[in-house]
């Protein structure tokens, strides 16, 4: 099976790379594409070097699946390319995510929502992923009423450039400056940019693209996104009101329960989920699991992931594997 890793020398196409050799994908025909720059260069893939191509090049070599971390304006120009010749392309951007006729995809969620037609496929959000993760088996038992989201997101979401710029004022170096203020001893409540009532793009996704994913368009939803100083993930404050009661016991054993939910929570011994705790790692971290006395039916939960693992990378290859294991692709590697 060939598989381009569209925006590969990016901060995420890095760690696509990464999770392909974890999940054992050796014997895959890797097509590295990155922009103009970099064609020609090579990249290391189970410790082999593999040449950079253009994004032309690769839609002539009809892969069956494109892997897209390059950003919106290219997702929308090339994405519809690769379809026509019949790849599956797994969009990491905002590009396609609302469009109505795209799957939105966690795949422990709602990976039914893709067939063989479906040839572009979206990625949510990065914080969006991680806290949909711990709400589908609660929405399924108790129905979600109300959602009052505060994330504190790391650098990393906003690229290598944003990480730099952290590292150069840690160092005393001169940064460039890639957020309007400087981020080390800092943090401001700014992700995205402004929309005209106030809130933020990125803000504007939560709401969105969880109403999407959990098939429910009247579910009330407000939230504050907040850019921190780290680099593991990124970290939410979720409360929750439900339709429903429920007894604590039942949301730890849920929880529990859900494919690639870890949940972390022993208050009494300081044990709770925090960015360096997930850091590298694929599931998401669940703890300060407590009922709201101030609101019926309510709760809160405090949710981490690494979010260039599940909250992007990780979760677009599990979409590949939903595709091999369910033969709308073939791929040719029987230890898969």
């Amino acid at each position: 099976m060939k598989l381009a890793v569209v925006g590969v020398t990016g901060l995420v196409g890095s760690v696509m790379l990464k999770v392909l050799e974890e999940y054992g994908y050796e014997t895959v025909d890797l097509v590295p594409v990155a922009s103009s720059r970099s064609v020609g260069k090579t990249i290391d893939y189970f410790g082999k070097p593999r040449k950079i191509v253009s994004v032309e090049d690769a839609i002539a070599m009809k892969p069956e699946v494109a892997v897209f971390s390059a950003g919106a304006s290219a997702s929308l120009q090339y994405a519809p390319q690769f379809a026509a010749v019949g790849t599956f392309v797994i969009d990491n951007s905002s590009a396609w995510r609302m469009h109505d006729h795209v799957p939105l995809v966690v795949p422990e969620i709602n990976a039914n929502t893709i067939t063989k037609d479906t040839k572009i496929i979206a990625n949510p959000n990065c914080s969006t992923i991680q806290m949909v993760m711990a709400l589908a088996p609660l929405h399924s038992a108790y129905t979600v009423k109300r959602l009052v989201i505060s994330t504190y997101q790391s650098v990393t979401g906003t690229g290598v450039a944003a990480v730099k710029q952290l590292h150069d004022e840690i160092a005393g170096r001169d940064a460039v400056q890639v957020y309007p203020y400087p981020i080390h001893k800092n943090l401001f409540p700014h992700g995205g940019t402004f929309n005209e009532d106030g809130y933020t793009t990125e803000e504007q996704k939560l709401v969105d693209e969880t109403r999407k994913i959990l098939s429910s368009p009247a579910m009330r939803i407000t939230s504050t996104v907040v850019r921190v100083p780290v680099t593991g993930g990124h970290s939410e404050a979720v409360n929750i009101e439900f339709e429903r009661d429920f007894d604590l016991k039942d949301v730890v054993r849920l929880l529990n329960d859900f494919p690639g939910i870890i949940v972390y929570d022993d208050p009494k011994n300081n044990k709770y989920p925090m960015p360096l705790l997930s850091e590298g790692k694929n599931d998401t971290f669940v703890g300060r699991i407590r009922r709201d006395f101030s609101n019926p039916n309510s709760l809160n939960l405090w949710v981490v992931s690494d979010n260039l693992r599940k909250g992007a990378a990780t979760n677009a290859i599990q979409i590949v594997e939903y595709l091999v294991k369910n033969q709308l692709i073939t791929l040719n590697n029987n230890s898969l």
